[in-house]
């Protein structure tokens, strides 16, 4: 995180997820070669990911199957949330 703003950036949940991603392929067993076998992804991609945060959404997304955890996914660019401020703000503007 940056530490002269509490609002993060991009870079910062890139290493975040990285490191999330580092902690449960070692508590699953995988090495860095074995998920990366497993999953379909490259040993290189999942080394820079590990790395650096940088990885292609289908690499992620792979990844995040092995591990069944592609319903993490869910929650990202959620409209329901959105629809119910809508609403809530339209109700109360109206009377």
């Amino acid at each position: 995180m940056n530490k002269y703003s509490i609002d993060r950036k991009p870079t910062d949940v890139m290493l975040m997820l990285a490191e999330r991603h580092k902690l449960i392929r070692k508590e699953a067993g995988y090495s860095q070669a074995e998920a990366a076998l497993r999953s379909g992804v490259s040993l290189g991609s999942l080394k820079r990911f590990e790395t650096t945060g940088q990885i292609s959404l289908e690499s992620l997304c792979l990844l995040s199957d092995l591990y069944d955890r592609l319903n993490d996914f869910d929650a990202i660019f959620r409209q329901d949330d959105l629809l119910k401020i809508e609403n809530y703000f339209s109700k109360n503007t109206r009377e």
